[in-house]
């Protein structure tokens, strides 16, 4: 099958490659770039934790092909910790004990910082809406929604 040329940036980083068509998102960003933060669960998009950030919306990598990723940005679960400190989300995590096996929670973190973008003061219903499209095998969920709360406050006060 002959491959096609496509340009991505990824956490802020620009990469070339030539990609097989029916190559999809995840498998680039985990066996091309090697960011193996981004996980395959399902393969059928039920889990959520292949779940990355595209110009700015939270997406299920598993349903996206690289190519549909030619000139856009993209941020996986690398991107979040900037300059060696951790993104609100991810302290939010480990203040709160949202992160049990830890197999959801790149998809939770890419979900909760696109969901954070556009809701800085959300409710618990709102958060529960919105991580809809996870799943979380441990059941953390009452955590997980402790750990958005913790990041909407720290965000609203400054904090990313």
């Amino acid at each position: 099958m002959a491959k096609v040329p496509i340009k991505v940036t990824v956490n802020g980083e620009e990469h070339s490659s030539d990609v097989e068509p029916r190559m999809l998102l995840v498998h680039f960003l985990r066996e091309t770039l090697r960011l193996t933060g981004t996980h395959i669960g399902c393969d059928t998009s039920h889990c959520g934790a292949c779940t990355v950030v595209m110009d700015g919306r939270a997406v299920k990598s598993c349903t996206v092909f690289a190519i549909q990723a030619d000139g856009r940005s993209i941020m996986t679960v690398e991107g979040l910790e900037q300059d060696g400190k951790l993104h609100p989300l991810q302290d939010g995590f480990f203040q709160e004990h949202g992160l049990q096996c830890g197999y959801c929670t790149p998809g939770m973190l890419m979900t909760g910082y696109a969901f954070l973008k556009t809701n800085s003061d959300p409710s618990d219903d709102e958060i529960r809406h919105a991580i809809s499209g996870n799943l979380c095998r441990c059941t953390g969920y009452v955590n997980i929604i402790k750990a958005y709360q913790y990041a909407a406050q720290k965000m609203r006060e400054g904090g990313a």
